[in-house]
């Protein structure tokens, strides 16, 4: 929230909000010292077989736990002016919402903090969506573009006639999916003949599609590429690239990722917003 502060409906700070810290990339995170101490865990022990079974409900959501729980040592004061080192966690929101939920629900301030984090976490996640949709209009825009220079890149190497500017992007799309063909990875995705498997590519997929394009067309020009079949290839060869380069940063492969609602509803919603802004 950048420097602006949370209130209650009461207008008083919440608790929760005033232990918050934001790192240098504006990402929020809580001490689990910290948040033990505000939900009135007078020993931190018992407060860390919470934290135990909120990593476990990350774990078993899907998500990564080291995104979301990062293990720590803090130095707190000891009196006199003495400090001593002491294990913590730093918890994004996902991870303190996994706490209050799994923290002692007799405690009055944990029905407040579920209140809070379920308010936190639903207004992130529309915040997250909104991101993921101006991603998804800018990477669809992208990939238009490039699409019809890696279609003049292609023509300058033979591949002239429609059905071989179709042949030849299969042969990318089976590089990038393993062997699956556009009619393949249509059909994966549940489309309709009409629907484009374009339009209905996450942000991610349609960034790992973008770059196939991209290399394509540029190996294409580099390496001065003549003939249908050569073009052909090349287009596979960049597509394996790709997929190789996402397994090795451990990604999930492009034909598993899900398939997204049509990207023409977005733009819509997209332009009823803009009109309504200059309103």
């Amino acid at each position: 929230m950048s420097g602006e502060i949370e209130k209650s409906s009461g207008g008083h700070v919440s608790p929760f909000e005033r232990i918050k810290r934001t790192n240098e990339a504006g990402i929020e995170f809580w001490s689990s010292r910290n948040f033990a101490e505000i939900l009135g865990y007078g020993d931190y022990r018992n407060f860390e077989a919470v934290v135990e079974k909120a990593k476990l409900a990350c774990f078993n959501s899907g998500h990564r736990i080291e995104d979301h729980f990062v293990d720590i040592t803090e130095m707190i004061e000891i009196g006199k002016g003495g400090q001593r080192p002491v294990k913590s966690v730093l918890m994004s929101r996902y991870a303190c919402y996994l706490a209050i939920q799994n923290a002692d629900p007799k405690k009055e301030i944990v029905a407040q903090g579920q209140t809070y984090f379920a308010i936190q976490t639903r207004r992130q996640e529309i915040e997250d969506g909104r991101f993921e949709e101006e991603q998804r209009l800018l990477l669809r825009d992208e990939i238009r573009r490039h699409n019809t220079q890696l279609a003049d890149a292609a023509k300058d190497a033979g591949v002239v006639e429609p059905i071989d500017y179709a042949i030849f992007q299969n042969h990318g799309y089976m590089g990038l999916y393993g062997g699956l063909k556009q009619e393949d990875i249509h059909r994966r995705k549940g489309l309709e003949k009409s629907q484009k498997i374009l339009d209905h590519m996450g942000s991610t997929e349609l960034a790992a599609n973008l770059f196939r394009a991209t290399q394509a067309e540029e190996k294409l020009r580099r390496d001065k590429v003549k003939g249908k079949d050569t073009a052909n290839r090349t287009h596979h060869e960049v597509g394996v690239k790709v997929r190789q380069t996402i397994k090795e940063l451990g990604g999930t492969m492009p034909e598993h990722l899900p398939t997204a609602e049509s990207i023409k509803k977005i733009e819509t919603q997209h332009k009823k917003r803009l009109k309504e802004g200059e309103k």
